[in-house]
């Protein structure tokens, strides 16, 4: 009995646990999820790639990759994939790969040539034509100032007049003013009718700007000293009348209708004296005419072809 219980003790017992490497912590299901991605996204890359093509395209492409005992053509495929085969003659190009539609893309869209070349090309001679008209209308604007000071020059009568004339040329345009001497009014006082030298003047501006082919704007001013108080009859007033009158005299005198622009009275918003608001040259007409509203005839005749 006790050498049974201590062959017990003595025996040995052996556990075997089976361990398995990585489970679910392991990464072999990574790369194969990447490889999953990988060919899918390759899937639909072919999807789009094949969805962009025509459908002359796509057989050229099945032409190219067919086996040589299946395909139509034995140069391997047609178009810009055809290949040659050697002969005693030479390099022949297979009849199939002339028929076959190449495999090109389409032409890109003008982006710096083409249509937009054209448009620079219409926009460069359009300022060209621009830069010429202007030129033009300077040279004619330098012409009339010259004509006025010589027509003004010539005339005795007028000699004393010189001084009520003012011209300049303003980014508006070519500016002819008529302005007030002290002892010399171009009006009666407080009226808007014109006296006779006034008239002579007048006249004289119409004669030189009828041959001219822009518009006109006619405007009256008059100084800084104003009516009565309570007066219904401004300065406002006052130099739209007169600007009307001038406008009526030149008329008149053959100036066409629809040359006048605008026929406007600026009171005293803009004194040619700024020093002194009173002072007569205050009071004046001032004819403009108005750039960029005519076109040479010069410009024209250069821009006419030869006959």
């Amino acid at each position: 009995m006790a050498d049974d219980l201590n062959q017990g003790v003595n025996a040995v017992f052996i556990k075997r646990v089976n361990k398995v490497e990585g489970g679910h912590h392991g990464g072999a299901w990574k790369i194969a999820y990447a490889d999953f991605v990988t060919a899918m996204m390759a899937f639909f890359l072919l999807l789009w790639l094949l969805n962009a093509v025509t459908q002359e395209q796509l057989e050229g492409i099945s032409n190219y990759f067919a086996p040589a005992t299946t395909a139509p053509s034995t140069s391997g495929s047609g178009g810009v994939l055809g290949g040659q085969t050697i002969s005693a003659e030479g390099a022949e190009v297979s009849a199939r790969a002339q028929m076959t539609p190449s495999l090109e893309l389409p032409p890109p869209k003008t982006g710096l040539g083409g249509e937009d070349q054209s448009s620079t090309q219409d926009q460069n001679a359009e300022a060209a034509s621009e830069e010429q008209l202007r030129q033009a209308e300077e040279q004619q604007f330098e012409k009339a100032q010259q004509q006025l000071q010589q027509a003004i020059h010539e005339n005795p009568d007028s000699a004393r007049l010189e001084q009520s004339l003012l011209v300049d040329n303003t980014p508006e345009g070519l500016r002819i003013q008529i302005i007030d001497q002290e002892g010399l009014a171009m009006f009666l006082s407080g009226s808007p009718t014109p006296l006779p030298h006034a008239i002579e003047l007048l006249v004289l501006v119409k004669d030189v700007i009828v041959k001219m082919p822009q518009k006109i704007s006619i405007s009256g001013y008059t100084d800084a000293l104003k009516f009565g108080a309570g007066a219904a009859y401004t300065n406002w007033e006052l130099s739209s009348d007169r600007a009307n009158a001038s406008r009526r005299v030149l008329t008149s005198r053959g100036l066409p209708e629809d040359r006048i622009n605008r026929v406007e009275g600026r009171a005293a918003t803009e004194l040619l004296d700024i020093e002194d608001p009173a002072s007569p040259r205050n009071r004046r007409l001032s004819i403009v005419l108005l750039r960029g509203t005519g076109v040479s005839s010069k410009a024209e005749e250069a821009r006419e072809p030869p006959r």
